[in-house]
Protein backbone atom coordinates (compact mmCIF):
# COMPACT_ATOMS: atom_id res chain seq x y z
CA UNK A 1 0.00 0.00 0.00
CA UNK A 2 1.41 3.51 -0.75
CA UNK A 3 1.76 5.78 2.17
CA UNK A 4 -1.55 7.92 1.19
CA UNK A 5 -3.31 4.27 1.09
CA UNK A 6 -2.15 3.73 4.36
CA UNK A 7 -2.96 6.79 6.28
CA UNK A 8 -6.73 6.74 5.11
CA UNK A 9 -7.30 3.16 6.48
CA UNK A 10 -5.43 4.25 9.74
CA UNK A 11 -7.41 7.26 9.69
CA UNK A 12 -3.82 9.39 10.30
CA UNK A 13 -1.40 11.66 8.53
CA UNK A 14 0.73 11.10 6.08
CA UNK A 15 3.75 12.18 8.42
CA UNK A 16 1.93 9.74 11.17
CA UNK A 17 2.70 6.82 8.62
CA UNK A 18 6.21 7.64 8.16
CA UNK A 19 6.71 7.92 11.49
CA UNK A 20 5.00 4.10 11.74
CA UNK A 21 7.64 2.98 9.86
CA UNK A 22 10.31 4.61 11.36
CA UNK A 23 9.49 2.68 14.70
CA UNK A 24 9.35 -0.41 12.53
CA UNK A 25 5.73 -1.00 13.05
CA UNK A 26 4.93 -1.57 9.45
CA UNK A 27 7.52 -3.67 8.42
CA UNK A 28 9.41 -3.01 5.52
CA UNK A 29 8.77 -0.86 2.74
CA UNK A 30 9.38 -1.24 -1.02
CA UNK A 31 9.57 0.19 -3.91
CA UNK A 32 7.28 0.92 -5.72
CA UNK A 33 6.14 2.89 -9.56
CA UNK A 34 8.04 6.68 -8.81
CA UNK A 35 9.99 5.04 -6.32
CA UNK A 36 7.16 5.86 -4.15
CA UNK A 37 7.40 3.95 -0.87
CA UNK A 38 4.80 0.73 -0.60
CA UNK A 39 3.87 -0.74 2.79
CA UNK A 40 2.50 -4.70 3.26
CA UNK A 41 -1.23 -4.22 3.34
CA UNK A 42 -1.03 -6.83 6.29
CA UNK A 43 1.07 -5.16 8.50
CA UNK A 44 -1.03 -1.85 8.28
CA UNK A 45 -4.45 -4.04 8.46
CA UNK A 46 -2.51 -5.39 11.46
CA UNK A 47 -1.77 -1.84 12.90
CA UNK A 48 -5.29 -1.31 12.29
CA UNK A 49 -6.63 -4.14 14.27
CA UNK A 50 -4.77 -3.47 17.42
CA UNK A 51 -5.75 0.30 17.63
CA UNK A 52 -9.67 -0.68 17.48
CA UNK A 53 -8.65 -3.34 20.20
CA UNK A 54 -7.24 -0.23 22.24
CA UNK A 55 -10.78 1.39 22.45
CA UNK A 56 -12.59 -0.89 24.45
CA UNK A 57 -13.61 -5.03 25.28
CA UNK A 58 -15.76 -5.51 22.03
CA UNK A 59 -13.27 -4.20 20.09
CA UNK A 60 -10.66 -5.90 21.95
CA UNK A 61 -12.75 -9.20 21.30
CA UNK A 62 -13.19 -8.40 17.66
CA UNK A 63 -9.53 -7.90 16.86
CA UNK A 64 -8.08 -10.82 19.01
CA UNK A 65 -9.84 -13.20 16.27
CA UNK A 66 -7.87 -11.33 12.96
CA UNK A 67 -4.25 -10.60 14.11
CA UNK A 68 -5.00 -8.87 17.53
CA UNK A 69 -4.68 -9.96 21.35
CA UNK A 70 -3.69 -13.24 22.26
CA UNK A 71 -7.05 -15.07 23.04
CA UNK A 72 -6.04 -18.01 24.85
CA UNK A 73 -2.65 -19.37 26.75
CA UNK A 74 -0.52 -22.27 25.50
CA UNK A 75 3.24 -23.96 26.37
CA UNK A 76 3.03 -25.25 22.43
CA UNK A 77 5.09 -22.56 20.79
CA UNK A 78 5.07 -19.20 20.31
CA UNK A 79 5.83 -16.52 17.06
CA UNK A 80 9.32 -14.64 17.20
CA UNK A 81 10.58 -12.78 14.61
CA UNK A 82 13.22 -15.64 14.62
CA UNK A 83 10.83 -18.09 13.70
CA UNK A 84 8.61 -19.98 15.64
CA UNK A 85 9.18 -21.34 19.36
CA UNK A 86 8.31 -25.06 20.19
CA UNK A 87 8.21 -25.20 23.61
CA UNK A 88 11.24 -22.36 24.41
CA UNK A 89 13.43 -23.37 21.08
CA UNK A 90 13.28 -22.11 18.04
CA UNK A 91 12.51 -24.67 15.58
CA UNK A 92 14.72 -23.13 12.52
CA UNK A 93 17.62 -24.11 15.08
CA UNK A 94 16.28 -27.19 15.74
CA UNK A 95 15.43 -28.00 12.31
CA UNK A 96 19.10 -27.07 11.31
CA UNK A 97 21.05 -29.21 13.94
CA UNK A 98 19.60 -32.10 12.57
CA UNK A 99 16.37 -32.90 14.79
CA UNK A 100 14.13 -35.68 13.27
CA UNK A 101 10.54 -35.46 12.90
CA UNK A 102 9.92 -38.09 15.66
CA UNK A 103 11.73 -35.80 18.04
CA UNK A 104 9.92 -32.92 17.27
CA UNK A 105 6.94 -34.05 17.78
CA UNK A 106 7.79 -35.96 21.45
CA UNK A 107 9.40 -32.72 22.28
CA UNK A 108 5.91 -30.30 21.38
CA UNK A 109 3.96 -33.32 23.32
CA UNK A 110 6.30 -33.24 26.20
CA UNK A 111 7.31 -36.99 26.38
CA UNK A 112 10.25 -38.46 27.20
CA UNK A 113 9.81 -41.14 24.75
CA UNK A 114 13.25 -42.30 22.45
CA UNK A 115 11.34 -45.61 21.56
CA UNK A 116 11.04 -46.66 18.08
CA UNK A 117 7.11 -45.42 17.00
CA UNK A 118 4.24 -48.03 16.36
CA UNK A 119 3.27 -49.59 13.26
CA UNK A 120 0.73 -47.96 11.33
CA UNK A 121 -3.26 -47.76 12.52
CA UNK A 122 -4.68 -50.54 10.32
CA UNK A 123 -6.98 -48.70 6.99
CA UNK A 124 -10.34 -51.04 6.33
CA UNK A 125 -9.97 -52.35 3.16
CA UNK A 126 -13.47 -50.94 1.75
CA UNK A 127 -11.83 -47.44 1.57
CA UNK A 128 -10.95 -45.62 -1.69
CA UNK A 129 -8.57 -43.00 -1.52
CA UNK A 130 -8.96 -40.04 -3.81
CA UNK A 131 -5.75 -39.85 -5.95
CA UNK A 132 -3.02 -37.80 -5.08
CA UNK A 133 -2.50 -34.36 -6.67
CA UNK A 134 -2.87 -30.79 -6.43
CA UNK A 135 -5.50 -29.66 -4.31
CA UNK A 136 -6.80 -33.59 -3.62
CA UNK A 137 -3.64 -34.74 -1.46
CA UNK A 138 -5.57 -33.20 1.74
CA UNK A 139 -8.66 -34.42 1.06
CA UNK A 140 -7.32 -38.08 0.94
CA UNK A 141 -6.11 -37.62 4.04
CA UNK A 142 -9.59 -36.22 5.47
CA UNK A 143 -10.59 -39.18 4.17
CA UNK A 144 -8.70 -41.39 4.88
CA UNK A 145 -8.73 -40.21 9.01
CA UNK A 146 -12.37 -40.25 9.09
CA UNK A 147 -12.54 -43.70 7.77
CA UNK A 148 -10.05 -45.38 10.70
CA UNK A 149 -11.88 -43.25 13.13
CA UNK A 150 -14.98 -45.77 12.30
CA UNK A 151 -13.45 -48.72 13.50
CA UNK A 152 -11.68 -47.37 16.49
CA UNK A 153 -14.40 -48.25 19.37
CA UNK A 154 -11.74 -46.71 22.34
CA UNK A 155 -11.44 -43.34 20.81
CA UNK A 156 -13.68 -41.75 22.85
CA UNK A 157 -12.39 -40.87 26.76
CA UNK A 158 -8.79 -42.08 26.14
CA UNK A 159 -6.23 -41.67 28.76
CA UNK A 160 -3.07 -39.04 27.35
CA UNK A 161 -0.68 -42.43 27.10
CA UNK A 162 -2.69 -44.09 24.41
CA UNK A 163 -3.77 -40.93 22.68
CA UNK A 164 -0.02 -40.31 22.09
CA UNK A 165 -0.02 -44.13 20.86
CA UNK A 166 -2.84 -43.45 18.50
CA UNK A 167 -1.49 -40.69 17.04
CA UNK A 168 1.94 -41.89 16.43
CA UNK A 169 -0.09 -45.21 14.71
CA UNK A 170 -2.21 -42.47 12.20
CA UNK A 171 1.00 -40.27 11.82
CA UNK A 172 2.35 -43.13 9.87
CA UNK A 173 -0.53 -44.56 8.32
CA UNK A 174 -0.89 -40.63 7.13
CA UNK A 175 2.94 -41.36 5.62
CA UNK A 176 2.21 -43.91 3.90
CA UNK A 177 -0.79 -43.09 2.46
CA UNK A 178 -0.10 -39.70 1.73
CA UNK A 179 0.92 -40.70 -1.79
CA UNK A 180 0.30 -43.17 -5.04
CA UNK A 181 2.67 -45.72 -3.64
CA UNK A 182 1.82 -46.58 -0.24
CA UNK A 183 4.92 -48.11 1.78
CA UNK A 184 4.95 -51.58 1.84
CA UNK A 185 5.30 -53.87 5.80
CA UNK A 186 8.54 -54.38 5.56
CA UNK A 187 9.23 -50.42 6.13
CA UNK A 188 6.89 -50.57 9.07
CA UNK A 189 9.04 -49.10 10.83
CA UNK A 190 11.12 -46.70 9.27
CA UNK A 191 10.80 -43.01 9.59
CA UNK A 192 8.02 -41.23 9.18
CA UNK A 193 9.69 -39.30 6.59
CA UNK A 194 11.63 -42.04 4.79
CA UNK A 195 7.92 -43.28 5.00
CA UNK A 196 6.57 -40.12 3.65
CA UNK A 197 9.17 -39.76 0.73
CA UNK A 198 8.61 -43.38 -0.46
CA UNK A 199 5.25 -42.84 -0.74
CA UNK A 200 5.58 -39.38 -2.02
CA UNK A 201 8.11 -40.55 -4.66
CA UNK A 202 7.87 -44.53 -5.33
CA UNK A 203 11.08 -45.32 -4.21
CA UNK A 204 13.11 -45.44 -1.50
CA UNK A 205 15.27 -41.55 -0.48
CA UNK A 206 18.37 -41.59 0.40
CA UNK A 207 19.82 -40.17 3.37
CA UNK A 208 20.75 -36.50 2.37
CA UNK A 209 17.06 -36.33 1.11
CA UNK A 210 15.53 -38.31 4.30
CA UNK A 211 17.21 -34.95 6.17
CA UNK A 212 15.48 -32.51 4.33
CA UNK A 213 12.09 -33.96 4.56
CA UNK A 214 12.46 -34.20 8.31
CA UNK A 215 13.62 -30.26 8.08
CA UNK A 216 10.68 -29.68 6.37
CA UNK A 217 7.91 -31.40 8.62
CA UNK A 218 10.16 -29.94 11.19
CA UNK A 219 9.56 -26.71 9.99
CA UNK A 220 5.99 -26.95 10.07
CA UNK A 221 5.26 -28.73 13.13
CA UNK A 222 3.48 -25.82 14.73
CA UNK A 223 2.74 -22.20 14.34
CA UNK A 224 1.28 -21.26 17.33
CA UNK A 225 -2.49 -20.45 16.75
CA UNK A 226 -2.82 -20.54 13.20
CA UNK A 227 -6.21 -21.10 11.24
CA UNK A 228 -6.02 -25.14 11.25
CA UNK A 229 -5.01 -24.95 15.23
CA UNK A 230 -7.23 -22.98 16.08
CA UNK A 231 -10.44 -25.38 14.52
CA UNK A 232 -8.80 -28.16 15.80
CA UNK A 233 -8.48 -26.55 19.30
CA UNK A 234 -12.19 -25.64 19.01
CA UNK A 235 -13.34 -29.18 18.36
CA UNK A 236 -11.23 -30.48 20.97
CA UNK A 237 -13.26 -27.60 23.33
CA UNK A 238 -16.24 -29.41 22.40
CA UNK A 239 -15.10 -32.99 23.22
CA UNK A 240 -14.37 -34.31 19.86
CA UNK A 241 -12.01 -37.25 20.00
CA UNK A 242 -8.68 -37.25 18.25
CA UNK A 243 -9.90 -38.15 15.06
CA UNK A 244 -12.52 -35.89 14.44
CA UNK A 245 -10.11 -32.75 15.99
CA UNK A 246 -7.63 -33.75 13.22
CA UNK A 247 -10.10 -33.45 10.82
CA UNK A 248 -11.08 -29.66 11.84
CA UNK A 249 -7.53 -29.54 11.62
CA UNK A 250 -6.48 -30.88 8.00
CA UNK A 251 -10.19 -29.60 6.63
CA UNK A 252 -8.98 -25.79 7.49
CA UNK A 253 -5.28 -26.06 6.54
CA UNK A 254 -7.00 -27.29 2.18
CA UNK A 255 -7.66 -23.76 2.15
CA UNK A 256 -5.85 -21.91 -0.57
CA UNK A 257 -4.94 -18.87 2.66
CA UNK A 258 -3.41 -21.74 4.24
CA UNK A 259 -1.80 -25.43 3.37
CA UNK A 260 -3.48 -25.04 0.04
CA UNK A 261 -1.06 -22.20 -0.95
CA UNK A 262 1.57 -25.25 -1.59
CA UNK A 263 -0.84 -25.94 -4.88
CA UNK A 264 -0.80 -22.30 -5.65
CA UNK A 265 2.68 -22.10 -5.92
CA UNK A 266 3.08 -25.21 -7.26
CA UNK A 267 0.71 -23.90 -10.31
CA UNK A 268 3.27 -20.93 -10.34
CA UNK A 269 6.53 -22.74 -10.56
CA UNK A 270 4.75 -24.78 -13.33
CA UNK A 271 3.12 -21.77 -15.23
CA UNK A 272 -0.62 -21.93 -14.62
CA UNK A 273 -2.59 -19.40 -14.22
CA UNK A 274 -4.70 -19.49 -11.06
CA UNK A 275 -7.60 -16.42 -9.69
CA UNK A 276 -5.84 -13.45 -8.96
CA UNK A 277 -2.91 -13.63 -11.32
CA UNK A 278 -3.94 -11.17 -14.12
CA UNK A 279 -2.76 -8.18 -13.93
CA UNK A 280 -4.27 -5.16 -12.50
CA UNK A 281 -5.96 -1.80 -14.75
CA UNK A 282 -2.86 0.63 -14.86
CA UNK A 283 -2.79 3.24 -11.93
CA UNK A 284 -4.12 0.65 -9.43
CA UNK A 285 -2.54 -0.84 -6.35
CA UNK A 286 -0.21 -3.19 -6.98
CA UNK A 287 -0.51 -6.82 -7.42
CA UNK A 288 -0.62 -8.74 -4.47
CA UNK A 289 2.71 -10.68 -3.65
CA UNK A 290 2.97 -13.74 -5.56
CA UNK A 291 2.17 -17.10 -4.03
CA UNK A 292 4.51 -18.75 -1.50
CA UNK A 293 5.99 -14.56 -1.10
CA UNK A 294 3.24 -12.97 0.83
CA UNK A 295 4.75 -11.55 4.25
CA UNK A 296 1.28 -12.16 6.17
CA UNK A 297 2.62 -13.67 9.30
CA UNK A 298 6.20 -12.07 9.66
CA UNK A 299 6.56 -8.33 7.86
CA UNK A 300 10.26 -8.88 7.18
CA UNK A 301 9.68 -12.39 5.59
CA UNK A 302 9.01 -16.09 6.91
CA UNK A 303 12.36 -17.13 8.32
CA UNK A 304 11.24 -20.58 7.39
CA UNK A 305 11.37 -20.65 3.76
CA UNK A 306 14.50 -19.37 2.66
CA UNK A 307 16.60 -22.84 4.49
CA UNK A 308 14.13 -24.76 2.56
CA UNK A 309 14.98 -23.45 -0.63
CA UNK A 310 18.76 -23.70 0.44
CA UNK A 311 18.34 -27.48 1.48
CA UNK A 312 16.13 -28.31 -1.77
CA UNK A 313 19.03 -26.64 -4.38
CA UNK A 314 21.59 -28.22 -2.36
CA UNK A 315 19.79 -31.52 -2.97
CA UNK A 316 18.92 -31.06 -6.59
CA UNK A 317 22.32 -30.76 -7.18
CA UNK A 318 21.64 -28.51 -10.32
CA UNK A 319 19.03 -30.23 -11.36
CA UNK A 320 17.34 -27.87 -13.86
CA UNK A 321 13.52 -29.02 -12.77
CA UNK A 322 15.09 -26.36 -9.71
CA UNK A 323 15.62 -23.38 -12.22
CA UNK A 324 11.86 -22.17 -11.89
CA UNK A 325 12.07 -21.94 -8.07
CA UNK A 326 15.49 -20.12 -8.57
CA UNK A 327 14.32 -17.71 -10.83
CA UNK A 328 11.17 -16.92 -8.71
CA UNK A 329 12.97 -16.02 -5.68
CA UNK A 330 15.39 -13.55 -7.58
CA UNK A 331 12.99 -12.03 -9.03
CA UNK A 332 10.90 -11.63 -5.57
CA UNK A 333 13.58 -10.50 -4.13
CA UNK A 334 14.45 -7.78 -7.07
CA UNK A 335 11.09 -6.60 -6.99
CA UNK A 336 9.69 -6.62 -3.82
CA UNK A 337 12.36 -7.87 -1.16
CA UNK A 338 10.28 -10.45 -0.59
CA UNK A 339 11.57 -13.65 0.50
CA UNK A 340 9.89 -17.33 0.22
CA UNK A 341 7.57 -18.51 2.83
CA UNK A 342 7.49 -22.17 4.33
CA UNK A 343 4.93 -22.77 1.85
CA UNK A 344 7.20 -22.17 -1.16
CA UNK A 345 10.16 -24.15 0.79
CA UNK A 346 7.69 -27.04 0.54
CA UNK A 347 7.20 -26.88 -2.47
CA UNK A 348 11.35 -26.49 -3.36
CA UNK A 349 11.75 -29.14 -1.39
CA UNK A 350 9.04 -31.56 -3.28
CA UNK A 351 10.45 -30.26 -6.51
CA UNK A 352 14.18 -31.33 -5.48
CA UNK A 353 12.95 -35.00 -4.71
CA UNK A 354 11.48 -35.53 -7.80
CA UNK A 355 7.85 -35.80 -5.52
CA UNK A 356 4.54 -36.51 -6.90
CA UNK A 357 1.97 -33.15 -7.38
CA UNK A 358 0.22 -32.58 -4.48
CA UNK A 359 3.32 -33.42 -2.15
CA UNK A 360 4.16 -30.17 -0.56
CA UNK A 361 0.86 -30.03 0.48
CA UNK A 362 1.33 -33.93 2.44
CA UNK A 363 4.51 -32.63 3.91
CA UNK A 364 2.56 -29.58 5.75
CA UNK A 365 -0.61 -31.79 6.80
CA UNK A 366 1.83 -34.71 8.05
CA UNK A 367 4.21 -32.15 9.77
CA UNK A 368 1.36 -29.81 11.70
CA UNK A 369 -0.84 -32.74 12.77
CA UNK A 370 2.42 -32.88 15.37
CA UNK A 371 1.47 -29.25 16.68
CA UNK A 372 -2.39 -30.46 16.43
CA UNK A 373 -1.99 -33.34 18.49
CA UNK A 374 0.16 -30.92 21.47
CA UNK A 375 -3.13 -28.65 21.17
CA UNK A 376 -5.99 -30.67 21.57
CA UNK A 377 -4.33 -32.61 24.41
CA UNK A 378 -3.39 -28.91 25.92
CA UNK A 379 -7.32 -28.04 24.99
CA UNK A 380 -8.53 -31.02 27.04
CA UNK A 381 -6.64 -29.85 29.96
CA UNK A 382 -7.70 -26.42 30.62
CA UNK A 383 -10.99 -27.95 30.40
CA UNK A 384 -12.28 -24.56 28.82
CA UNK A 385 -14.90 -24.54 26.06
CA UNK A 386 -14.08 -21.90 23.18
CA UNK A 387 -17.57 -19.89 22.03
CA UNK A 388 -16.59 -16.37 21.33
CA UNK A 389 -19.47 -14.23 20.52
CA UNK A 390 -21.48 -12.50 17.61
CA UNK A 391 -21.90 -8.65 17.82
CA UNK A 392 -25.30 -8.40 15.64
CA UNK A 393 -25.70 -5.72 13.36
CA UNK A 394 -28.87 -5.35 12.06
CA UNK A 395 -29.35 -4.20 8.41
CA UNK A 396 -33.36 -2.83 8.82
CA UNK A 397 -34.00 -5.64 6.14
CA UNK A 398 -35.48 -8.96 6.89
CA UNK A 399 -34.24 -11.28 3.81
CA UNK A 400 -36.10 -14.84 3.75
CA UNK A 401 -33.61 -17.14 2.15
CA UNK A 402 -36.78 -19.74 2.26
CA UNK A 403 -39.68 -20.49 -0.09
CA UNK A 404 -42.84 -20.22 0.86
Amino acid sequence: MTAAAAAKMLGVKRATIYAYASRGWLGRATKGPGSRALYPRSAVERLKLRARARSGHTAVAAGALRWGEPVLDTAVSSMTPQGPEYRGRNAIALALQGMTFEACAEWLWSTNSHSPWPPALEMPDWVRLPAPGPGATLSRLLTLVSSVALFDDHRFGAEVDDELHRARGLMRLMAQRAGAWPERAGAAYGSISATLGHSLRGSALSREEIAAVDMALVLCADHELNASTFAARIAASAGCDLYASVCAGLATLSGPRHGGACDRVEAMLSGVKTPGSGSRPRGSEPADPAPGFEPMSYPDGDPRGPPLVEVALRVAKGRTRMAAVEAAVKRAAKLTGDTPSVDFGLVAVARALGLGPGSAGAMFAVGRMAGWVAHVLEQRLSGSAIRPRARYLDSGKRVSHVRD
